[in-house]
Parts: structure tokens; C-alpha cells; sequence
């Protein structure tokens, strides 16, 4: 047989196949601990009747999820790993599958035969590639201790936990009022043996300005098509300078103490002089009362004719001295 000619009728039987049994494939996506879906897109245009119809699902190993034989569910032939898991759904043909786990991830098939004299008749056909996804929780930063001695370098540690697949990277951004930095990681990762799910974490080492308020955030990047995850900010606010107190002038220092000195000194002389008079001896007793009656009598008269107001010597002491710190005041701001 010609080589052209041979080729031509296996394509011909190929397409014969497929319209005939109604080949198709899909992908589908089911999230961890949720539902996942497996059509299989029958719509029996033949109008067979069901107690003739023999459905079923089975997995990429071959192990039955679920069997629909002649209008009845059939338990006997399900593997045990998918007995109670499953639920059909007759208006669409769709295949429930419940509390999808990590490892329910790969291709499924769907088989749908025709019950006759002469035994089964393959009627339609379809494939589902399932995919299973489980988002990461939102990223957390924590402060590390400070191993560096350093007080500039803060040490942060971002983590992410229960997601799949494994993300493709980890990294933190450090912004101020007028940039944003980004800063690399290396991502550590664990896969839990029992749920296959992943937790992940990364660290750095950032030199912190001081002066400046700065926010600090961990981003996470899944596989798609799961969105983005973006940390709470960590912030570490600019430390307070202390401001010095400003130093008085010259000129005021020496404006307010000089004449403070001067006044405290005549003070204590103006004491002490006092006191230095009282101590003095005096004349006799008669004498002194005839020179005193005689010197209250002038000083009456001079009183009376200049009008002019007694003073002791304290007081014209201390008259003297405010005088003279006065004086100096003038002298000083001049």
C-alpha cells in the first residue's frame, strides 16, 4: 500500500475516533479543603436512556472516583480514597469531588458507555486536568534581636504559612517620604508531609537612618494565578535629637548679677556697721541725756525750717548703695 495513502486513512480513522467518541479536554482549578469540579460534557443527543447509560470517573492511577451504572450509583467499584467525596450532578454531567486535598491535583477521565446485546459501547470521552491551589496567609514581619552590635542595623524576619504551590519569591520594600528601596531575601521553605502545603519565610539585615521615619513592608509572589500579598507595615519612627538650651549673652549675664553683688555686699556692710556702732562706749549717763535733749532740739529746728524728712544712716546707707548699682546697671548696657 502507497505511503500517502497510508497515512491518509490513519488520519481519516483518528478523526472518525474522535467525532465519534467525543474526545475533549480541559483544565480546571479547585481550591485546598473546598470543591472541585470535573465535567464531563455529555449531552446524549442520542437520547439513551439511562438504565442503558454506564458513567464513570477514574484518575491518572486508574482508581474509580465514581461509577453511574444503568441509572444507579455503584459504591463497589470507588477506591476508598474517594468513597464519600463525590457527588454527580445528572443536569450537567459534572462530577463533584469534596475536600480536595493536595494530592488530588492531576488528570481525571470521564467515560460514558452505552449498555447493549454485545456489551459496552464507548459513547463519549473527556479529560480534566485539576490543578489545587491554596492561598498563603497574609505576610508578618517580626523584629530579630540585633545580633550586629550595631544600633543603625535592624535585623526582620517576614513569614508566610498554608499555601500552594510554592511561591516564587519573597523580598522587602523600605520606604521614606521620598523613596522606596527594595530589598532581596533568600526564601526559606518548608512542605508539611501530611497537607503537602507550604510555609515560607525570609530574612534581612537593614541599615536604618535615624533621621528619617521609615516603613517597611514584606511582599509575597505566588504562582498565578493567585494575587500578590502585601505585610502590614512595619514602621520605625526618626529618634528625637535633644535641642540645647540657648546661652545667655554677655552683656545680660553681667546686666543682671553685677548690681545683684553690689546690693548683697552693701547689705552686709550696712549690717555689720550697725552692729559696730552699738558696741561703741558711750559718755556718762547725764551727759548724755543733756547733749540728746539738745540735739533733738536743733534737729527739731532744722526740721521745721527746711521741711526736710529724717533718715537714719541704715537707710542712707542702702540709698547709697541702690545708687550706685544703678549706675553701674547704665554702665554695663552701654
Amino acid at each position: 500500500m502507497d505511503l500517502g495513502c497510508t497515512m491518509g486513512l490513519s488520519t481519516t480513522l483518528f478523526v472518525m475516533a474522535f467525532l465519534l467518541f467525543g474526545v475533549a479536554s480541559m483544565k480546571n482549578q479547585a481550591y485546598f479543603n473546598e470543591t472541585g469540579y470535573l465535567p464531563c460534557h455529555f449531552t446524549n443527543s442520542q437520547n439513551i436512556s439511562l438504565s442503558e447509560l454506564v458513567v464513570f470517573w477514574q484518575n491518572q492511577d486508574k482508581l474509580v472516583l465514581y461509577e453511574f451504572y444503568r441509572g444507579k450509583e455503584n459504591p463497589e467499584n470507588v477506591d476508598p480514597d474517594y468513597k464519600g467525596r463525590t457527588s454527580l450532578d445528572k443536569d450537567n454531567w459534572t462530577l463533584r469531588l469534596h475536600n480536595v486535598q493536595i494530592k488530588d491535583k492531576g488528570l481525571y477521565q470521564c467515560f460514558v458507555h452505552r449498555k447493549g446485546a454485545s456489551g459496552l459501547v464507548p459513547v463519549h470521552q473527556m479529560s480534566t486536568d485539576l490543578s489545587v491551589l491554596a492561598n498563603f496567609t497574609q505576610p508578618e514581619i517580626m523584629l530579630t534581636s540585633n545580633r550586629t552590635g550595631n544600633s543603625d542595623i535592624t535585623n526582620l524576619t517576614c513569614s508566610s504559612a498554608q499555601g500552594y504551590p510554592e511561591p516564587k519569591k519573597m523580598f522587602f520594600q523600605q520606604t521614606t517620604m521620598n523613596s522606596t528601596t527594595e530589598h532581596n531575601a533568600v526564601m526559606n521553605i518548608f512542605q508539611n508531609s501530611v497537607t503537602g502545603l507550604y510555609n515560607v519565610s525570609a530574612s534581612v539585615s537593614l541599615l536604618i537612618s535615624p533621621e528619617k521615619n521609615v516603613s517597611i513592608f514584606c511582599v509575597l509572589q505566588p504562582e498565578r494565578p493567585q494575587t500578590e500579598l502585601l505585610s502590614l507595615p512595619y514602621i520605625i519612627g526618626a529618634k528625637p535629637t535633644a535641642t540645647p538650651l540657648p546661652a545667655l549673652e554677655p552683656v545680660m549675664t553681667a546686666f543682671v548679677l553685677i548690681p545683684l553683688f553690689i546690693f548683697l555686699c552693701g547689705a552686709v556692710f550696712c549690717v555689720r556697721l550697725k552692729k559696730r556702732k552699738k558696741q561703741q562706749p558711750g559718755p556718762a549717763p547725764g551727759c548724755e541725756a543733756i547733749k540728746a535733749e539738745g540735739e533733738e532740739s536743733k534737729q527739731t529746728e532744722e526740721r521745721v525750717g527746711n521741711r526736710v524728712p529724717e533718715r537714719s544712716d541704715e537707710a542712707q546707707c542702702v540709698v547709697n548703695i541702690l545708687k550706685m548699682a544703678s549706675d553701674d546697671r547704665r554702665a554695663a548696657h552701654f
